[in-house]
């Protein structure tokens, strides 16, 4: 396994290999197993796969999130390693992203953005949107590997390789999750040992809430969800949305398999978030 700090060396390693296919698998490190199953996927799907570890400063509105976000390269490394197979790591400075200032470029994603997430992180997507665009021009992969677990996000990076004309496909993969049912994520580190008791019951109200489709309209099901945690008080929910699985815009009626619903809440302070297909 090689790992490089800047991508002008590693594109001149890529340049004398024999890789026809690269597959791309952004990550900001603190890998899980759902990291690793995208990047075990993108190993079956090509001759080359590159990790990116970079803790991307300008998606972040909330400078202690930043600041919190759990950093350990080694063992980052150490789980790639494990895996065999021609796995490189790109791990940058954010110099050598952002040549000049670390900034935001500005896009325009319609609704895209201004719901859910967009509407409780101001600048995230526009942050996101930048730093994949910058790997894609740095890396040049075939195909970019995203967990379906950050949905939105994934609707707007296919927004984003649409606009911007960006020669990737982008390949989505279901929601790996622990045992309890709780989505697997980095942050997942920062909950203590009550929290991470209690986490379950996010699936579990997911769930719930798809039982309800048969007798229930979206607004019921949002109201009952809403009621719920207001009476647990160590959740503190910050939006809960029935919505087109394109747009994302809320619906009225269910309408099968193009519908999801959406949540985000703190627990404890660490701020998490699923999604489940309805």
């Amino acid at each position: 396994m090689n790992v490089f700090y800047q991508y002008k060396e590693l594109n001149l390693a890529k340049n004398n290999c024999a890789a026809k296919s690269i597959g791309l698998v952004p990550t900001m490190g603190a890998l899980h197993e759902g990291h690793i199953t995208l990047v075990k996927r993108a190993l079956e799907d090509n001759d080359l796969v590159l990790v990116s570890i970079f803790v991307n400063p300008t998606q972040f509105d909330n400078k202690n999130d930043l600041k919190n976000y759990p950093k350990n390269l080694d063992t980052d490394l150490s789980k790639l390693l494990s895996l065999g197979g021609n796995v490189w790591v790109y791990a940058p400075e954010a110099h050598d992203l952002y040549t000049t200032k670390v900034e935001s470029q500005t896009y325009d994603f319609g609704k895209l953005e201004t719901t859910m997430e967009g509407a409780h992180r101001k600048g995230h997507f526009q942050g996101v949107a930048t730093v994949v665009q910058k790997l894609f021009e740095a890396l040049k992969p075939t195909t970019a590997y995203f967990g379906e677990k950050d949905y939105q996000q994934l609707q707007i990076i296919t927004a984003l390789v649409k606009q911007e004309k960006i020669p990737v496909e982008i390949t989505s993969c279901p929601i790996i999750r622990h045992e309890d049912g709780l989505a697997m994520s980095s942050r997942n580190e920062r909950l203590n040992m009550k929290e991470r008791a209690l986490a379950p019951i996010i699936y579990e109200t997911l769930l719930k809430a798809v039982a309800l489709k048969e007798k229930h309209s979206p607004a019921q099901i949002e109201a009952w969800v809403t009621d719920f945690f207001s009476l647990h008080p160590d959740f503190d929910l910050e939006y809960f949305s029935i919505a087109d699985s394109l747009s994302l815009e809320k619906v009225s009626h269910l309408n099968g398999s193009k519908t999801r619903a959406f949540i985000a809440l703190k627990l404890g302070g660490v701020r998490l978030i699923d999604n489940i297909k309805f």
